[in-house]
């Protein structure tokens, strides 16, 4: 009994032996045959955190030095040197510092150049300051995301007022929106300054 027993024993040592060496070959076929494959994808991904590792550094580097050129400017306004630096780092942080300069100054022609800028808030701002009568006061008010719409509406009203046109000014002060922090004064010129 006992021999047949080492036999058994002996025959379950070369069957899990022979399934250890046939997984071995499975698993050495599989590398030869997709070592292509995953060598590249290795690659493919070390590519892609480096250069997304290149991209974060560049980006924070161009926030520095855009940093640096607007606290020169803060300093003295006139330096040429910062304001191009500023301009090649950050052309909104660029069209921001114009906008501030040209409220300043009223700089009129350098409000023109700002309404076509890609700081949206930059681009509404400059074309309200531009809007010096009624009727461009109207369209900038008719604008879809004009920031002053009410109190262009309110302007334009009062230009209006100045002219005699009564009932448009009506019309201009009716469309203001009771949730606006302008509607109560559109509500005062309406009862009181337009009668």
């Amino acid at each position: 009994m006992s021999l047949k027993n080492d036999i058994e024993m002996v025959r379950e040592e070369l069957s899990s032996e022979e399934k250890f060496f046939e997984k071995a070959v499975i698993t050495e076929r599989f590398i030869k045959k997709y070592k292509n494959v995953m060598i590249g994808g290795v690659i493919a991904i070390v590519v892609v955190v480096a250069s997304n590792l290149l991209y974060e550094t560049n980006k924070h580097s161009k926030v520095v030095s855009a940093n640096e050129a607007l606290q020169k400017l803060q300093i003295d306004a006139t330096n040429t040197q910062a304001l191009s630096e500023l301009k090649e780092h950050s052309s909104v942080l660029y069209d921001v510092w114009c906008f501030s300069q040209a409220v300043a100054t009223k700089d009129v022609v350098k409000f023109k150049e700002l309404e076509n800028s890609k700081a949206l808030l930059v681009a509404d701002l400059a074309t309200y300051e531009l809007a010096n009568d009624a009727k461009s006061l109207d369209e900038y008010a008719h604008k879809q995301n004009a920031l002053y719409r009410d109190l262009a509406s309110v302007q334009s009203a009062i230009l209006l007022i100045k002219e005699s046109k009564i009932e448009e000014a009506h019309i201009k002060l009716a469309s203001i929106s009771e949730n606006s922090s302008l509607y109560a004064v559109g509500r005062a010129l309406l009862h009181y300054g337009v009668k």
